[in-house]
């Protein structure tokens, strides 16, 4: 779900990985392993990727539509 979150929102945004993994200050893959719910995530990077979105970290966890 977190990972499905971070790619709509950073599509609504219209960020690619790279741009957000920047603002984020996290590596350009992480995103993607997040993205894919392939990676375990800290808090702390948690609240990187909420930074990076200029989101709450609350939003990383609520239900969004199916569509951008």
């Amino acid at each position: 779900m977190l990972g499905s979150q971070v790619r709509y929102l950073r599509l609504a945004a219209g960020l690619s990985q790279e741009q957000l993994a920047e603002l984020a200050g996290v590596h350009r893959t992480f995103i993607g392993t997040v993205e894919r719910g392939e990676s375990n995530i800290t808090l702390q990077s948690v609240a990187k990727l909420a930074r990076g979105l200029k989101v709450p970290i609350i939003r990383l966890f609520e239900k969004f539509p199916t569509e951008i």
